[in-house]
């Protein structure tokens, strides 16, 4: 508790100092962590290899790419975004001008899932940078070898009162959420999002909450079903499914339902081939708690395809469930 309040001191210091408000160091900083993802590109790609088993072409696709995609955008576009806009002033306070400006919260606390580990962690800090925030970075503790890079990466290129990262379980999360942060970007399920919000309405800390839901997928009777069956295999066993706008139901039209599932038999199979295990494509669940919380969905169902699980390598194989 105590180091977390000097942390938190300390970041409160730097942003007061003003530094953060100047565009250029906004968007020099922007560089600098484009500048440092390329740096650690082998050790990042390591790391979700080690923690999910996910390919470099998979990493990079799903995690590297989008965040380099996204704090060149954002570096290129911040200028406009920063500029104070003029708005119209109502008649009563004629002749004045009414003008926004855009102003960063001060200090903010980011706290990552573990599924997609180096994209949901860093995409939140190129905002956080981009409107003149200092930040905190609390990365999941169920992706150790990403959390452990993230923070290298962090510590190696930048000043540790501007950016820093906090590692640990739920108890490091629970003292994070006690201290009156700025702003709260938190990735995650519902159940641990209400008590996220709850935490921060403590401190009237404001919020953005990027939560798990449901994603049925609707298939009409007059679907290109060869290309529907590609997008669902593809969508949905991506990073073994573990992605939370994956289609993780299906609503089928009966008339086309057979044909469906043959088709999506055939693409799992060209993905993956006939023994996804085996596959070097693959990844594989993210520990044992999750690994038996999906296994206990095949219970009372039945298997269309797929089904097949193994714990010791947390592995389950793409699966239809009826």
């Amino acid at each position: 508790m105590a180091d977390i309040k000097l942390i938190l001191e300390n970041h409160q210091k730097y942003y007061a100092a003003g530094q953060t408000i100047d565009i250029r160091f906004r968007i020099k900083q922007l560089n600098l962590l484009h500048h440092a993802v390329v740096q650690f590109e082998d050790k990042i790609l390591a790391a979700l290899h080690q923690d999910l088993k996910k390919t470099r072409y998979e990493g990079y696709l799903t995690e590297l790419g989008i965040v380099r995609d996204e704090i060149r955008h954002v570096a290129r576009k911040l200028p406009k975004w920063a500029r104070p806009k003029r708005v119209k002033t109502p008649f009563y306070h004629w002749p004045a001008v009414s003008r926004i400006y855009p102003e960063p919260y001060g200090v903010a606390l980011i706290i990552a899932p573990w599924n997609y580990p180096f994209q949901l962690t860093i995409a939140p800090l190129v905002g956080a940078i981009a409107a003149g925030n200092c930040a905190v970075l609390k990365p999941s503790e169920y992706s150790p070898a990403t959390s452990e890079v993230i923070r290298e990466m962090i510590e190696t290129y930048f000043e540790p009162d501007f950016i820093s990262v906090v590692t640990g379980g739920v108890e490091t999360s629970s003292a994070l959420l006690a201290e009156p942060f700025d702003y709260i970007f938190f990735t995650g399920s519902p159940r641990v999002g209400k008590i996220v919000m709850a935490k921060a309405a403590e401190n009237l800390t404001p919020v953005t909450l990027e939560l798990g839901g449901k994603s049925p997928c609707i298939v009409a009777p007059d679907a290109d079903l060869k290309l529907t069956a590609k997008r669902i295999a593809s969508g949905k066993f991506i990073n073994a499914g573990q992605t939370c706008i994956a289609p993780d139901y299906l609503m089928v039209h009966r008339s086309v339902e057979d044909e469906l599932v043959g088709n999506i038999k055939e693409f799992l199979n060209k993905f993956y081939g006939p023994d996804p295990k085996n596959s070097p494509d693959y990844p594989k669940i993210i520990n044992r708690a999750h690994f038996d919380r999906l296994t206990a969905l095949m219970d009372n169902a039945t298997v269309l395809t797929g089904g097949v699980s193994d714990a010791e390598n947390l592995y389950i194989a793409p699966t239809l469930l009826s």
